[in-house]
């Protein structure tokens, strides 16, 4: 795995998001309101709204298309929906966010 270096924890608002663009796609990271963080793929497994657009709340996200409820921990859908999105690697080093990329997943830009 190949760990790259994102930005500052600070740079996402508690209880907000942003998105990274990447060779292997949209991520979107997430901080929670007590300060953990999370990264998925950013796209609902709905009708592929943009997670990283949704409002946080407690370890989940709600896509701000049609409400549907993700867990950050584990990109499964909560409540009556059905759907996973793929979750990122993420730790926090020195304040810095790193989220990890399996090395045959990276490629150039």
């Amino acid at each position: 795995m190949q760990w790259i270096d994102i930005g500052s924890v600070n740079d996402i608002p508690r209880r907000g998001a942003r998105c990274v663009a990447t060779a292997n796609g949209r991520i979107a990271v997430f901080r929670t309101g007590d300060d953990r963080v999370f990264a998925t793929e950013d796209r609902c497994p709905h009708k592929g709204g943009p997670l990283s657009e949704g409002i946080v709340h407690g370890s989940a996200v709600t896509c701000p298309l049609h409400g549907m409820v993700i867990s950050l921990e584990d990109g499964t859908a909560l409540g009556p929906d059905e759907g996973t999105v793929r979750t990122i690697p993420i730790r926090v080093v020195a304040g810095r966010l790193l989220i990890g990329i399996e090395a045959d997943r990276v490629r150039a830009a």
